[in-house]
């Protein structure tokens, strides 16, 4: 008798003692619906509805964190520039101002870890084949220390945090997510997940406010940026973006 009761124990997810365990709960039904969740994949990036990730989407071999940036690089050429990350974010909707202050923040915090040498470079490239060096912590840990994509983790951000809709967030939600994620002295990490996660509400949320699980899961694969950029660019035309 005592077997089986040990056994519930090891697979409990709450702790009596340990109450946030109970607000913040997670999913303990995964395997029903996405094969070995808890499994990080290369270059897919799947989630409960969609198991093989995005329908269409190329991820032309590069891992999910190296197609999460390959939209900035305007030529394909492995390499991002600061006026293609500027060109890139014109291109989301964003308008000259804040296209500008993105690229310097992109590129300040993010060129150094990725270049193939020790010496800084004076044009601030992002090399994509190390991108994954420039992961930074106080994150959801949906992408690991390699730029491959973990399947649990988006759905626990959901399953702690989207209390007013399942599948999406709200954007005191999204506000409590960052704040919980937070690694201690971990200044540059946490500004960094506010920042993203502000682009992110900012250029995917619906008519009422709320950020979708599908959003952020295309967001993770850089498939996001592609529909948005399309969609920006039918209405307003390549040359009367805001």
């Amino acid at each position: 008798m005592g077997e089986p009761q040990r056994s519930e124990e090891a697979m409990q997810t709450i702790a009596s003692k340990a109450p946030i365990t109970a607000i913040r709960p997670i999913k303990t039904d995964l395997e029903s619906k996405l094969p070995k969740p808890y499994l990080a994949r290369a270059v897919a990036a799947p989630d409960t509805d969609n198991v093989n990730g995005t329908w269409s989407h190329k991820h032309n071999n590069m891992s999910v964190l190296q197609q999460h940036v390959a939209f900035f690089d305007q030529n394909a050429d492995g390499i991002i520039y600061p006026y293609e990350t500027f060109k890139g974010f014109r291109n989301l909707g964003f308008n000259v101002f804040a296209s500008f202050i993105f690229m310097i923040l992109v590129h300040v915090t993010m060129s150094y870890p990725t270049l193939p040498s020790w010496f800084p470079s004076p044009f601030f490239p992002i090399y994509i084949e190390n991108i994954h060096k420039a992961k930074h912590g106080s994150d959801t840990a949906t992408y690991d220390t390699e730029g491959r994509f973990v399947p649990a983790n988006i759905e626990n951000i959901f399953s702690k945090y989207g209390h007013t809709k399942p599948d999406k967030l709200s954007l005191k939600e999204l506000w409590q997510m960052t704040q919980a994620n937070r690694n201690v002295f971990d200044f540059f990490g946490w500004a960094a997940s506010k920042i993203e996660w502000g682009v992110l509400y900012m250029i995917a949320k619906d008519d009422e406010g709320f950020l979708s699980k599908e959003s952020v899961r295309r967001c993770f694969d850089g498939s996001l940026f592609e529909y948005v950029a399309k969609v920006h660019k039918a209405r307003n035309g390549p040359k009367k973006m805001a």
